[in-house]
């Protein structure tokens, strides 16, 4: 943007929905555990100007209390309003009437985990179905299921191998997230219909990989036959 903005940071508590929504909660689940008190943070408001950057420095603390498996909270990056003094406001022009005036608050949430030990965390793929979405374009829904002590983050490739052997790109999906102590995510996710695959026949190859610049870990692998 062209203007100077203020945000405030701040540590939120997130629940993962099955959907992959989220909600805001203050005490955990059962089997969830929060990050927020062994972690510091500096500064805790931003000033940025036209194409500035600020860095914020986080620091692990109490590590002698950390015991074995994930904790996770959320760090909350929220616009601060500009509020204008109120002599320099535009008067309405009819004096009885009552008017309303919505101030958008933009933020995001980054997940901040601390682990401890080995994960054991598995994950398998069940539930394939294909379908189609409200567009008409074709869509594959999928249950991502998680066992063990940690998250699981990752992207989804989807591969149409047609009858014949031909293997197409027909979908990818980054940064798919099922967090603790969810043990199920319900994801679906539009495939592409632009390179003449035939979705009447075939099979629909799906892998669910750790993201990574080297060689990203392969997750869960499914297939799922194509018949209609």
């Amino acid at each position: 943007g062209q203007d100077t903005a203020v945000y405030a940071i701040s540590l939120i508590q997130i629940r993962m929905k099955d959907d992959g929504g989220f909600e805001t909660i203050a005490e955990p689940d059962p089997g969830q555990r929060f990050a927020d008190r062994y972690l510091r943070f500096f500064p805790r408001t931003v000033v940025l100007g036209p194409n500035e950057a600020q860095t914020v420095k986080i620091q692990l603390t109490r590590t002698n209390e950390l015991t074995e498996g994930e904790y996770r909270s959320h760090f909350y990056f929220r616009s601060v309003p500009r509020i204008k003094p109120l002599d320099g406001e535009e008067k309405p022009e009819d004096t009885t009437a009552i008017s309303v005036r919505l101030i958008p608050v933009f933020g995001i949430t980054i997940p901040a985990i601390i682990r401890v030990g080995e994960s054991t965390a598995k994950v398998t793929l069940t539930g394939l179905s294909l379908g189609a979405g409200g567009d008409g374009k074709p869509m594959l829904e999928m249950v991502i299921n998680r066992t063990g002590n940690m998250s699981v983050y990752g992207d989804i490739s989807v591969d149409h191998i047609s009858d014949k052997g031909t293997v197409t790109s027909v979908g990818i999906a980054n940064g798919v997230a099922v967090y603790t102590p969810n043990s199920i995510r319900k994801f679906q996710m539009d495939l592409d219909n632009q390179h003449g695959v035939d979705y009447s026949k075939g099979t629909l190859r799906v892998i669910y990989s750790a993201s990574s610049d080297v060689k990203p870990a392969r997750l869960a692998e499914a297939e799922l036959a194509i018949q209609r």
